[in-house]
């Protein structure tokens, strides 16, 4: 069984992997980025030990906030529903 805090440590290991994807490709500071990336949908689901999330790599993770960011929403992959 999984609880927050190691969920916790797995953000901690994917989410600068997602900063440098949108640094990257959206050419944006180190700060721009991190503000996205902390104050999106996506970031709070992947808080959230249930949604599992963090079992996902930070490029697919970075696919997933890209939508967002583009469209305002977030389709799942199929294995997370």
């Amino acid at each position: 069984m999984t609880n927050q805090k190691n969920v916790s440590a797995v953000i901690a290991l994917i989410t600068p992997g997602i900063i440098s994807l949108l640094m990257e490709k959206r050419d944006l500071s180190l700060e721009r980025a991190t503000g996205i990336l902390y104050n999106s949908q996506l970031y709070r689901l992947l808080e959230d030990e249930a949604t599992k999330l963090w079992r996902l790599s930070h490029t697919v993770l970075y696919d997933l906030l890209e939508e967002e960011l583009d469209r305002g929403e977030i389709t799942f992959p199929e294995e997370q529903i």
